[in-house]
């Protein structure tokens, strides 16, 4: 049996660090907004910086090339200035120590660690690069490495930019999560309607939400119909219908109507919030596959430093020190575990933006991972399967069969029986009028009575049958009996007219989802607490072959380790209430259908819909996260095991061999080519969610120039009628203190 960790006591230590703020409202999103902020300025800090590192010393770089003697002998020409040594040295001593800092201080910052890895590793090359170069030049003797010195620095600065792009990327994907949150509410006030801080919403407060404007906390329509799009919050593109009693999530977009809302849940207790903090902790925790990268980095380090030496001593004995530098510079470049360090972060921040996008919400990553060796899932029948309502499953008609319906349905009407709702809901559906009704009456523990169009209808069970002395033999209406359905009748002028069997109705996707789970080679149970004859029915209906009938929710556990010793990995899905004994037993717990409520404890994860077919995207996930994972390591440990000993000369007496700068372009395209392999995950995201990106109006904050939708914006200030939006409070509060200095810039 699965530890599962305590969501609430984890979420009370995030909620005691985020703010001092009084405001529960105010604090979630002024630290949604400020860490949005922040990561944006840490990740655009990187690029700026390395992208100016890199224009810098490529351009010293150039005449460095022109300076150097092997380039002159490829290119056949001859350039000699006085001090020419010197000049060498002065240019490539900038291109160490400025374009270089960011390798050097990594080294220092490892080295204090005790983590030495991939910047030791940089740092170390060329550093003993730039020292061997400086000594020749001063002693006279020897060749130097300032070409290959100034190009390394200039490769690892360009594929440092492109992994911080990268990272950027997926980073600002998930952050998307927390801009999405609205900052502005319109507050109904004693019929006047007065614009305040969404921060300032309380629970009981009555909202009005525009067309197009969005939601800005959750809660509950009480007057007004209309559309909203939730694609970013759970990965529903189809926009969803909203009346009156309808749920509506903060951050979710009112397409057409207008809608007054009850605020049921402000600040942290918002759907989104909660989503942000599990989106937050996933990312945050470690995989397996993340451990064995590290460890493997790790220990290249020693493998490249260890081999390093060996091949200095080698060449040095069986040629000269500087071939023996010249190799033992580039194994040390080349063992950069580079591409290791960036396989596995940048899959996982995908993934993890991707699920989350798709309304599938991991809270456990290592066992997200091991979902792809599940081969049995276990479904909970009611809620999951089934619609988990009662409603009309088969009606039989014995004679005119839209005016029996028309007829049953008119008397149900007044009937405020469930089994009724279900009959009239059927009847509307089925696009049927209904007729005026006289001298109604309910029959206490019978049925119902009407006089409808001039004619006496009764409906009822077989009570009213036997009262009525009427027999039925129809083979359909036995065989739906034999299913376990209820079943009722409908009598016109003293002759049975039809029947209507009700039962808990087959969601229409559970078939789709059984049959896809089967194709993938899968095994699918079903557990119920109903008849067998109910069960039979359930499981033939989805094409599900074993099932088990009549278990109590404190059995479902057992079923579950009954399942597991048979030899299989087991999933089980449920509602994570009645059912969560047996999530907390599975290898893996689905909690299906949450819907608003995502802190679920006895899951591993969570579905937001009510769709059995997103169990599918779940294994499909985790399969293809794992597959790029594995993949990266792949091309990061695989091109290691190939150009390591390229570049200790083990060929070379074949003329194969690897300088430094060769080493470098290697080492950065293995890099260039993990971070494009885990951006194929992309395809997976939904489309709902390209959709509402690309409606986005796109603003510049006139403090700190950061770019940001409107609609996510911190907060806006009109000046001299021209509008201002801003990225933070710390923004806001410094424009509203110098407007004349920041506008115009």
């Amino acid at each position: 049996m699965k530890d599962k960790k305590d969501y609430h006591q984890d979420n009370t230590n995030t909620r005691n660090s985020i703010n001092h703020k009084n405001n529960i409202s105010h604090k979630i999103r002024a630290h949604a907004h400020d860490t949005n902020h922040h990561a944006h300025h840490d990740h655009s800090h990187h690029i700026a910086d390395f992208k100016r590192r890199f224009w810098v010393s490529l351009a010293l770089t150039v005449p460095i090339l022109a300076l150097s003697e092997m380039i002159q002998m490829w290119l056949r020409f001859k350039l000699i200035l006085p001090f020419h040594g010197y000049i060498l040295l002065l240019l490539s001593a900038v291109v160490y120590i400025y374009g270089g800092m960011p390798f050097i201080t990594g080294t220092i910052a490892e080295i204090r660690a005790r983590k030495p890895g991939m910047m030791t590793l940089i740092g170390t090359a060329i550093t003993i690069a730039f020292f061997y170069s400086a000594y020749t030049v001063f002693s006279r003797t020897g060749g130097d490495f300032f070409w290959e010195l100034a190009t390394l620095i200039d490769v690892m600065l360009l594929g440092h930019f492109l992994e911080a792009k990268s990272v950027m990327g997926a980073s600002r994907a998930i952050e998307e999560l927390a801009k999405i949150m609205p900052t502005r509410a319109h507050i109904v006030r004693d019929g006047d309607v007065v614009d305040i801080s969404a921060s300032e919403l309380n629970v009981g407060d009555v909202v009005l939400i525009r067309p197009g404007e969005k939601v800005p906390s959750d809660g509950i329509v009480i007057d007004g119909e209309s559309h909203t799009n939730e694609a970013l919050l759970t990965g529903e593109s189809k926009p969803s219908h909203k009346t009156i009693g309808s749920e509506v999530i903060c951050g979710s977009l009112n397409i057409e109507g207008i809608l007054k809302v009850r605020v049921e849940k402000i600040g942290e207790e918002t759907y989104i919030a909660q989503v942000i903090e599990l989106v937050r902790r996933v990312s945050e925790s470690r995989s397996r596959t993340q451990d064995i990268a590290n460890r493997a980095a790790a220990l290249l380090f020693y493998i490249a430093l260890g081999v390093g030496i060996l091949t200095y001593i080698i060449w040095f004995i069986i040629e000269s020190p500087l071939v023996a530098l010249e190799r033992s510079v580039a194994v040390l470049v080349i063992a950069c575990p580079h591409a290791l360090g960036l396989a596995i972060p940048l899959v996982v921040a995908l993934s993890t933006s991707i699920t989350a996008k798709s309304g599938i919400l991991i809270r456990d990553r290592k066992v997200f991972e091991e979902v792809r060796n599940i081969n049995a899932v276990v479904f909970d029948k009611t809620g999951t399967l089934t619609v988990g309502e009662f409603g009309v499953s088969d009606f039989i008609a014995l004679s005119d069969e839209k005016a029996t319906l028309q007829l049953s349905a008119s008397v149900e009407i007044n009937s405020e029986h469930i089994i009724a709702r279900a009959i009239v809901d059927y009847a509307k559906k089925n696009g049927i009028e209904l007729l005026e009704v006289s001298d109604f009456r309910a029959l206490a523990g019978i049925g119902a009575y009407g006089r409808v169009d001039g004619k006496d209808v009764y409906i009822g069970g077989p009570g009213l049958l036997e009262e009525m002395g009427i027999n039925s033999d129809d083979e359909s209406i036995k065989r739906l009996q034999g299913q376990g359905k209820t079943v009722v009748y409908t009598i016109i002028d003293g002759n049975l007219s039809g029947a209507f069997a009700l039962s808990d109705r087959i969601r229409d996707e559970a078939g789709e989802a059984v049959s896809e789970l089967t194709k993938m080679g899968i095994k699918v149970y079903m557990l119920t607490g109903d008849s067998e004859e109910v069960a039979k029915w359930a499981s033939g209906e989805v094409g599900i072959d074993e099932f088990f009938s009549q278990v109590l929710p404190h059995e479902k556990s057992d079923k579950i380790e009954e399942i597991k010793k048979r030899g299989y990995k087991v999933a089980m899905v449920g509602d994570g209430i009645n059912d969560a004994p047996a999530l907390v037993s599975a290898d893996v717990g689905i909690a299906i259908g949450a819907g608003t409520d995502v802190a679920i404890e006895s899951a591993d994860i969570i579905l937001i819909r009510n769709d059995p077919r997103d169990v599918i995207k779940v294994i499909t996930l985790s399969r293809k996260t794992y597959a790029k994972m594995v993949q990266n390591l792949w091309w990061a440990g695989g091109y290691n095991i190939i150009t390591i000993p390229l570049a200790a000369g083990i060929l070379s007496g074949i003329g194969i061999s690897v300088n430094p700068a060769v080493g470098a372009v290697l080492m950065s395209i293995s890099t260039v080519i993990v971070a494009l392999n885990a951006q194929t995950l992309r395809k997976y995201e939904p489309e709902g969610v390209k959709v509402v990106k690309e409606k986005e109006e796109i603003v510049v904050d006139p403090v700190c120039k950061m770019k940001i939708g409107k609609s996510e914006a911190f907060g806006k200030v009109e000046y001299k009628g021209d509008e201002y939006y801003f990225c933070s409070k710390h923004c806001e509060d410094e424009f509203k203190a110098n407007p004349k200095g920041y506008i115009g810039k």
